[in-house]
């Protein structure tokens, strides 16, 4: 079976890419957008199968870009990342319609297990 496709959309440059690397090396397809709207310009162009979202970011936060996919692109799986949220944070994003909210620092098995089971409709909003 192919792994899910995967668009990273996270300003933290670093992080970021190293994950990319790091799900290339198991198989995935992983694209990477810096910004919220290059973020939703890629899912525009080339839908992934799931959107890893960094919630705090320059510009278009991720709470927006959430707000924006699920009202263009309603069944597309978002699983939201944070490294200073709050549980307000997690509760806004999942009445959004995030299927799934983590801290970074992130375990790379925690992500794969997780765009596995939103993949497979088996989430539950974990964080």
């Amino acid at each position: 079976m192919d792994e899910p496709s995967i668009l990273l959309i996270d300003d933290e440059e670093a992080f970021v890419t190293t994950l990319q690397e790091r799900l290339e090396m198991r198989g995935f397809s992983a694209a990477v957008a810096f910004d919220g709207q290059s973020g939703l310009d890629m899912i525009a162009t080339n839908p992934p199968d799931v959107v890893v979202l960094d919630l705090r970011m320059p510009g278009i936060s991720g709470v927006e870009v959430l707000r924006r996919i699920r009202k263009q692109w309603p069944g597309l799986p978002v699983i939201m990342l944070s490294g200073h949220g709050s549980d307000l944070d997690f509760e806004t994003c999942i009445h959004l319609g995030a299927a799934m909210y983590h801290k970074k620092p992130l375990d790379i098995s925690t992500l794969i297990d997780s765009v596995h089971a939103v993949t497979q409709g088996k989430q539950q909003p974990l964080r």
